[in-house]
Protein backbone atom coordinates (compact mmCIF):
# COMPACT_ATOMS: atom_id res chain seq x y z
CA UNK A 1 0.00 0.00 0.00
CA UNK A 2 0.88 3.18 -1.23
CA UNK A 3 1.60 5.24 2.37
CA UNK A 4 3.58 8.64 0.51
CA UNK A 5 2.37 12.09 1.69
CA UNK A 6 1.14 12.65 -1.76
CA UNK A 7 -0.96 10.04 -1.70
CA UNK A 8 -2.55 10.64 2.32
CA UNK A 9 -3.39 14.12 0.55
CA UNK A 10 -5.15 13.08 -2.32
CA UNK A 11 -7.42 11.05 -0.17
CA UNK A 12 -7.64 13.67 2.61
CA UNK A 13 -8.96 15.80 -0.45
CA UNK A 14 -11.06 13.17 -2.31
CA UNK A 15 -13.19 13.07 1.10
CA UNK A 16 -13.75 16.29 0.63
CA UNK A 17 -17.02 16.41 -1.74
CA UNK A 18 -17.48 20.23 -2.61
CA UNK A 19 -14.26 20.72 -2.89
CA UNK A 20 -13.66 17.11 -5.33
CA UNK A 21 -17.14 18.37 -7.17
CA UNK A 22 -14.97 22.17 -7.63
CA UNK A 23 -12.17 20.41 -9.22
CA UNK A 24 -14.31 18.14 -11.42
CA UNK A 25 -16.04 21.49 -12.18
CA UNK A 26 -12.91 23.81 -12.83
CA UNK A 27 -11.27 20.47 -15.17
CA UNK A 28 -14.33 20.60 -17.61
CA UNK A 29 -13.61 24.30 -17.58
CA UNK A 30 -10.12 23.49 -19.01
CA UNK A 31 -11.45 21.33 -21.30
CA UNK A 32 -14.17 23.79 -22.65
CA UNK A 33 -11.40 26.59 -22.87
CA UNK A 34 -9.13 24.22 -24.37
CA UNK A 35 -11.47 22.57 -27.15
CA UNK A 36 -12.72 26.14 -27.70
CA UNK A 37 -14.05 26.71 -30.86
CA UNK A 38 -13.96 23.21 -31.94
CA UNK A 39 -17.12 22.62 -29.95
CA UNK A 40 -18.78 26.52 -30.16
CA UNK A 41 -21.63 26.69 -32.40
CA UNK A 42 -20.17 29.99 -33.54
CA UNK A 43 -16.75 28.87 -34.96
CA UNK A 44 -16.02 32.29 -36.19
CA UNK A 45 -13.12 34.43 -34.36
CA UNK A 46 -14.51 35.99 -31.58
CA UNK A 47 -18.03 34.19 -32.19
CA UNK A 48 -18.05 37.39 -33.68
CA UNK A 49 -21.21 36.70 -36.15
CA UNK A 50 -23.33 39.18 -35.79
CA UNK A 51 -26.93 38.66 -37.20
CA UNK A 52 -28.82 41.77 -35.75
CA UNK A 53 -32.82 40.43 -37.09
CA UNK A 54 -32.35 37.58 -34.49
CA UNK A 55 -31.12 40.31 -31.80
CA UNK A 56 -32.12 39.47 -27.93
CA UNK A 57 -33.78 36.01 -28.75
CA UNK A 58 -34.54 33.91 -26.51
CA UNK A 59 -33.06 30.48 -25.25
CA UNK A 60 -34.02 27.36 -27.08
CA UNK A 61 -34.59 30.00 -30.37
CA UNK A 62 -34.86 28.06 -33.94
CA UNK A 63 -33.92 29.90 -37.23
CA UNK A 64 -33.87 28.84 -40.76
CA UNK A 65 -31.25 30.91 -43.18
CA UNK A 66 -30.31 31.17 -46.52
CA UNK A 67 -26.96 31.06 -47.83
CA UNK A 68 -26.67 34.40 -50.17
CA UNK A 69 -23.28 34.89 -51.21
CA UNK A 70 -20.10 32.72 -50.50
CA UNK A 71 -16.59 33.74 -50.24
CA UNK A 72 -14.06 31.86 -52.52
CA UNK A 73 -11.01 33.87 -51.11
CA UNK A 74 -11.86 32.22 -47.72
CA UNK A 75 -9.36 29.32 -46.65
CA UNK A 76 -10.58 26.50 -45.11
CA UNK A 77 -8.08 25.93 -41.72
CA UNK A 78 -6.91 22.26 -39.79
CA UNK A 79 -8.41 21.30 -37.16
CA UNK A 80 -5.74 22.46 -35.07
CA UNK A 81 -5.74 26.03 -36.21
CA UNK A 82 -9.33 26.19 -35.82
CA UNK A 83 -9.14 25.16 -32.10
CA UNK A 84 -7.04 27.91 -31.39
CA UNK A 85 -8.09 30.69 -33.65
CA UNK A 86 -11.40 29.56 -35.16
CA UNK A 87 -12.90 29.55 -38.86
CA UNK A 88 -13.71 32.37 -40.60
CA UNK A 89 -16.74 32.17 -42.42
CA UNK A 90 -17.07 31.43 -45.80
CA UNK A 91 -20.38 32.45 -46.66
CA UNK A 92 -23.02 35.22 -46.02
CA UNK A 93 -26.79 34.46 -44.58
CA UNK A 94 -29.43 36.00 -43.39
CA UNK A 95 -32.61 34.41 -41.16
CA UNK A 96 -35.89 33.75 -43.33
CA UNK A 97 -39.41 32.45 -42.53
CA UNK A 98 -40.01 31.23 -46.13
CA UNK A 99 -39.10 30.87 -49.66
CA UNK A 100 -40.14 29.54 -52.96
CA UNK A 101 -38.51 28.97 -56.50
CA UNK A 102 -40.45 30.08 -59.20
CA UNK A 103 -38.66 28.95 -62.39
CA UNK A 104 -35.20 30.41 -62.46
CA UNK A 105 -35.86 32.50 -59.39
CA UNK A 106 -35.73 32.31 -56.12
CA UNK A 107 -38.56 34.68 -53.68
CA UNK A 108 -37.30 34.53 -49.83
CA UNK A 109 -39.57 35.96 -46.94
CA UNK A 110 -36.72 37.67 -44.96
CA UNK A 111 -37.05 37.60 -40.97
CA UNK A 112 -37.23 40.96 -39.51
CA UNK A 113 -39.42 40.23 -36.10
CA UNK A 114 -41.65 38.16 -34.41
CA UNK A 115 -44.32 41.24 -35.11
CA UNK A 116 -43.60 42.22 -38.28
CA UNK A 117 -43.97 40.70 -41.77
CA UNK A 118 -41.30 41.11 -44.08
CA UNK A 119 -41.75 41.43 -48.17
CA UNK A 120 -40.59 39.09 -50.48
CA UNK A 121 -36.50 39.28 -52.19
CA UNK A 122 -36.45 37.78 -55.17
CA UNK A 123 -32.97 36.22 -56.04
CA UNK A 124 -31.65 34.89 -59.48
CA UNK A 125 -31.29 30.86 -58.43
CA UNK A 126 -28.13 30.65 -60.41
CA UNK A 127 -27.10 33.23 -58.62
CA UNK A 128 -27.30 31.55 -55.14
CA UNK A 129 -27.25 28.12 -56.49
CA UNK A 130 -25.23 27.13 -59.89
CA UNK A 131 -25.55 23.86 -59.44
CA UNK A 132 -29.80 24.39 -59.19
CA UNK A 133 -30.17 25.56 -62.78
CA UNK A 134 -31.59 23.61 -65.72
CA UNK A 135 -31.47 20.89 -67.27
CA UNK A 136 -32.00 19.55 -63.61
CA UNK A 137 -35.80 18.56 -63.05
CA UNK A 138 -37.55 20.62 -61.33
CA UNK A 139 -38.58 17.72 -58.58
CA UNK A 140 -33.88 17.90 -58.11
CA UNK A 141 -33.98 21.68 -58.09
CA UNK A 142 -35.60 21.90 -54.68
CA UNK A 143 -33.51 19.29 -52.81
CA UNK A 144 -29.89 20.23 -54.25
CA UNK A 145 -31.23 24.27 -53.58
CA UNK A 146 -31.88 23.36 -49.71
CA UNK A 147 -28.66 20.86 -49.40
CA UNK A 148 -26.44 23.92 -50.59
CA UNK A 149 -28.07 27.05 -49.39
CA UNK A 150 -30.36 26.33 -46.84
CA UNK A 151 -29.80 25.54 -43.25
CA UNK A 152 -31.14 25.76 -39.45
CA UNK A 153 -29.19 26.83 -36.15
CA UNK A 154 -30.58 26.49 -32.81
CA UNK A 155 -29.50 28.72 -29.98
CA UNK A 156 -29.50 26.94 -27.00
CA UNK A 157 -28.63 29.69 -24.88
CA UNK A 158 -30.53 32.90 -26.58
CA UNK A 159 -28.95 35.64 -28.81
CA UNK A 160 -27.54 39.16 -27.24
CA UNK A 161 -28.26 42.38 -28.70
CA UNK A 162 -26.03 42.26 -31.45
CA UNK A 163 -27.55 38.60 -32.92
CA UNK A 164 -24.81 36.50 -31.83
CA UNK A 165 -25.04 33.26 -30.64
CA UNK A 166 -24.57 33.41 -26.32
CA UNK A 167 -23.00 30.08 -25.74
CA UNK A 168 -20.41 30.52 -28.21
CA UNK A 169 -19.22 33.92 -26.21
CA UNK A 170 -19.72 32.23 -22.65
CA UNK A 171 -17.57 29.25 -23.69
CA UNK A 172 -15.01 31.84 -24.90
CA UNK A 173 -14.80 33.61 -22.55
CA UNK A 174 -13.80 30.63 -20.38
CA UNK A 175 -10.42 31.26 -22.31
CA UNK A 176 -9.78 35.03 -21.42
CA UNK A 177 -10.47 34.10 -17.50
CA UNK A 178 -8.78 31.29 -17.22
CA UNK A 179 -5.79 32.42 -18.85
CA UNK A 180 -5.86 35.76 -17.14
CA UNK A 181 -6.21 33.53 -13.53
CA UNK A 182 -3.09 31.26 -14.92
CA UNK A 183 -0.67 34.44 -15.68
CA UNK A 184 -1.28 36.05 -13.00
CA UNK A 185 -1.03 33.30 -10.83
CA UNK A 186 2.25 32.17 -12.38
CA UNK A 187 3.33 35.90 -12.28
CA UNK A 188 1.95 36.14 -8.55
CA UNK A 189 4.03 33.13 -7.47
CA UNK A 190 7.27 33.93 -9.20
CA UNK A 191 7.35 37.56 -7.29
CA UNK A 192 5.60 36.24 -4.06
CA UNK A 193 7.79 33.63 -3.45
CA UNK A 194 10.93 35.28 -4.89
CA UNK A 195 10.47 37.82 -2.28
CA UNK A 196 9.20 36.27 0.95
CA UNK A 197 11.62 33.52 0.32
CA UNK A 198 14.32 36.42 0.98
CA UNK A 199 12.79 38.35 3.66
CA UNK A 200 11.90 35.75 5.38
CA UNK A 201 15.68 34.01 5.00
CA UNK A 202 17.77 37.12 5.90
CA UNK A 203 15.66 38.64 7.74
CA UNK A 204 16.94 42.62 9.11
CA UNK A 205 17.04 45.27 7.16
CA UNK A 206 16.38 43.55 3.47
CA UNK A 207 12.74 42.16 5.55
CA UNK A 208 12.41 45.28 6.78
CA UNK A 209 12.28 47.39 3.48
CA UNK A 210 10.57 44.29 1.33
CA UNK A 211 7.44 44.08 3.83
CA UNK A 212 7.44 48.04 3.86
CA UNK A 213 6.63 47.17 0.04
CA UNK A 214 4.40 44.86 0.81
CA UNK A 215 2.63 46.87 3.45
CA UNK A 216 2.33 49.93 0.89
CA UNK A 217 0.99 47.45 -1.82
CA UNK A 218 -1.40 45.89 0.69
CA UNK A 219 -2.69 49.33 1.85
CA UNK A 220 -4.26 49.64 -1.91
CA UNK A 221 -7.59 48.44 -2.72
CA UNK A 222 -6.61 45.79 -5.73
CA UNK A 223 -9.47 46.97 -8.21
CA UNK A 224 -7.48 50.58 -7.95
CA UNK A 225 -4.35 48.98 -7.89
CA UNK A 226 -5.38 47.13 -11.42
CA UNK A 227 -6.76 50.09 -13.03
CA UNK A 228 -3.59 52.33 -12.40
CA UNK A 229 -1.59 49.54 -13.67
CA UNK A 230 -3.65 49.26 -16.24
CA UNK A 231 -3.32 53.05 -17.10
CA UNK A 232 0.81 52.88 -16.95
CA UNK A 233 0.79 49.46 -19.98
CA UNK A 234 -2.69 50.39 -21.93
CA UNK A 235 -5.34 48.11 -22.34
CA UNK A 236 -5.39 45.24 -24.07
CA UNK A 237 -5.15 41.12 -23.34
CA UNK A 238 -1.67 41.10 -22.56
CA UNK A 239 -1.82 43.89 -19.94
CA UNK A 240 -4.33 42.33 -18.11
CA UNK A 241 -1.99 39.36 -17.16
CA UNK A 242 0.94 41.67 -15.84
CA UNK A 243 -1.66 43.85 -14.20
CA UNK A 244 -3.58 41.04 -12.09
CA UNK A 245 -0.23 39.47 -11.72
CA UNK A 246 1.14 42.73 -10.01
CA UNK A 247 -1.75 42.96 -7.57
CA UNK A 248 -2.03 39.64 -5.77
CA UNK A 249 1.60 38.29 -5.06
CA UNK A 250 1.74 40.13 -1.90
CA UNK A 251 -0.33 37.22 0.03
CA UNK A 252 2.02 35.04 -1.64
CA UNK A 253 4.97 37.02 -0.25
CA UNK A 254 3.58 37.16 3.29
CA UNK A 255 2.79 33.36 4.01
CA UNK A 256 6.07 32.49 2.29
CA UNK A 257 8.09 34.61 4.75
CA UNK A 258 6.47 33.88 8.09
CA UNK A 259 6.67 30.31 6.41
CA UNK A 260 10.36 30.55 5.87
CA UNK A 261 10.98 32.43 9.21
CA UNK A 262 9.74 29.51 10.96
CA UNK A 263 11.36 26.61 8.75
CA UNK A 264 14.63 28.35 8.80
CA UNK A 265 15.35 27.71 12.27
CA UNK A 266 14.49 23.67 12.11
CA UNK A 267 17.29 20.90 12.47
CA UNK A 268 17.50 20.05 8.92
CA UNK A 269 18.26 23.83 7.83
CA UNK A 270 20.83 23.98 10.46
CA UNK A 271 22.59 20.64 9.08
CA UNK A 272 22.75 22.42 5.71
CA UNK A 273 24.38 25.59 6.67
CA UNK A 274 26.65 23.18 8.74
CA UNK A 275 27.48 21.25 5.33
CA UNK A 276 28.22 24.06 3.57
CA UNK A 277 25.35 24.35 1.39
CA UNK A 278 24.60 27.80 -0.56
CA UNK A 279 21.73 30.12 0.39
CA UNK A 280 20.37 29.49 -2.44
CA UNK A 281 20.19 25.68 -3.10
CA UNK A 282 18.78 25.77 0.88
CA UNK A 283 15.87 27.95 0.18
CA UNK A 284 14.72 25.89 -3.46
CA UNK A 285 15.88 22.25 -2.28
CA UNK A 286 14.74 22.55 1.46
CA UNK A 287 12.69 24.95 2.27
CA UNK A 288 10.53 25.59 -0.44
CA UNK A 289 9.48 22.08 -0.99
CA UNK A 290 8.15 21.96 2.37
CA UNK A 291 5.87 24.84 2.36
CA UNK A 292 4.31 23.79 -0.93
CA UNK A 293 1.29 22.93 0.23
CA UNK A 294 0.41 26.37 1.99
CA UNK A 295 1.47 27.94 -1.57
CA UNK A 296 -0.67 25.86 -3.26
CA UNK A 297 -3.39 27.06 -1.15
CA UNK A 298 -3.04 30.31 -1.52
CA UNK A 299 -2.06 29.67 -4.92
CA UNK A 300 -5.60 28.55 -5.54
CA UNK A 301 -7.50 31.48 -3.82
CA UNK A 302 -5.68 33.93 -5.63
CA UNK A 303 -6.77 32.29 -9.15
CA UNK A 304 -10.46 33.19 -7.85
CA UNK A 305 -9.03 36.59 -6.84
CA UNK A 306 -8.01 37.12 -10.45
CA UNK A 307 -10.81 35.98 -12.37
CA UNK A 308 -12.83 38.56 -10.23
CA UNK A 309 -10.26 41.30 -10.96
CA UNK A 310 -10.51 40.36 -14.83
CA UNK A 311 -14.59 40.05 -14.65
CA UNK A 312 -14.58 43.59 -12.51
CA UNK A 313 -11.79 45.50 -15.28
CA UNK A 314 -13.91 43.91 -18.48
CA UNK A 315 -16.90 45.80 -16.44
CA UNK A 316 -15.02 49.03 -16.74
CA UNK A 317 -13.27 49.05 -20.18
CA UNK A 318 -10.23 48.06 -19.19
CA UNK A 319 -10.15 44.12 -19.99
CA UNK A 320 -9.90 42.14 -22.94
CA UNK A 321 -11.15 44.88 -25.59
CA UNK A 322 -14.31 44.31 -28.19
CA UNK A 323 -15.09 41.81 -29.89
CA UNK A 324 -13.05 39.39 -27.83
CA UNK A 325 -15.82 37.82 -25.17
CA UNK A 326 -15.20 38.06 -21.50
CA UNK A 327 -17.68 37.56 -18.76
CA UNK A 328 -17.58 41.17 -17.27
CA UNK A 329 -17.99 42.98 -20.65
CA UNK A 330 -21.11 40.70 -21.16
CA UNK A 331 -22.00 41.68 -17.93
CA UNK A 332 -21.81 45.48 -19.05
CA UNK A 333 -23.51 44.86 -22.04
CA UNK A 334 -26.12 43.69 -21.09
CA UNK A 335 -26.95 44.16 -17.60
CA UNK A 336 -29.71 46.71 -18.23
CA UNK A 337 -31.64 44.67 -19.58
CA UNK A 338 -31.74 43.12 -16.05
CA UNK A 339 -35.50 44.50 -15.26
CA UNK A 340 -36.24 43.88 -18.68
CA UNK A 341 -37.77 40.55 -20.43
CA UNK A 342 -34.43 39.71 -21.13
CA UNK A 343 -32.42 39.44 -18.12
CA UNK A 344 -30.78 36.33 -18.83
CA UNK A 345 -28.28 38.27 -21.20
CA UNK A 346 -26.75 39.35 -17.78
CA UNK A 347 -27.36 36.52 -15.69
CA UNK A 348 -25.58 33.55 -17.35
CA UNK A 349 -22.23 35.45 -17.48
CA UNK A 350 -22.88 36.28 -13.92
CA UNK A 351 -23.80 32.91 -13.06
CA UNK A 352 -20.78 31.85 -15.08
CA UNK A 353 -18.61 33.82 -12.89
CA UNK A 354 -20.41 33.03 -9.50
CA UNK A 355 -19.60 29.37 -10.21
CA UNK A 356 -16.45 29.48 -11.45
CA UNK A 357 -14.81 31.71 -8.26
CA UNK A 358 -17.23 29.06 -5.67
CA UNK A 359 -15.12 26.37 -7.73
CA UNK A 360 -11.78 28.04 -7.32
CA UNK A 361 -12.64 28.89 -3.17
CA UNK A 362 -14.00 25.68 -2.19
CA UNK A 363 -11.24 23.86 -3.94
CA UNK A 364 -8.74 25.95 -1.83
CA UNK A 365 -10.87 24.89 0.99
CA UNK A 366 -10.08 21.40 0.18
CA UNK A 367 -6.36 22.14 -0.50
CA UNK A 368 -6.16 23.45 3.04
CA UNK A 369 -7.57 20.70 4.82
CA UNK A 370 -6.11 18.08 2.85
CA UNK A 371 -2.33 19.79 3.60
CA UNK A 372 -3.26 20.41 7.42
CA UNK A 373 -1.85 23.90 6.71
CA UNK A 374 -2.58 24.80 10.48
CA UNK A 375 -0.51 22.01 11.74
CA UNK A 376 1.45 21.28 9.05
CA UNK A 377 4.29 18.75 9.88
CA UNK A 378 7.65 19.19 8.00
CA UNK A 379 9.65 16.58 6.54
CA UNK A 380 13.46 16.32 5.79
Amino acid sequence: MDNSPSKKVWLKFKRNKFAFAGLIFILLLVLMGISGYLIMPDSSPDANVQKVQIAKQKPGAKFMFLIVERYTHIARVNWFQKMLNGQTPDFKSIPITAYRIAGRDVFVTEYIGEEEKAKETKYNLADLCPDCVLPNTIERVKPLFEKHNIYSQTYLLGTDIYGRDLLSRLILSIRVSLSVGIMAVLISLFIGVGLGAVAGYFGGRVDALISWVMNVIWSLPSLLLVIAISFALGKGFWQIFIAVGLSTWVDVARLVRGQVMALKEVEFIEAARALGFSTSRIIVKHILPNIAGPILVVASSNFASAILLETGLSFLGFGAQPPTPSWGSMIKEHYGYIIMDAAYLAILPGLAIMLTVYAFNVLAIGLRDAFDVKGQNVTV
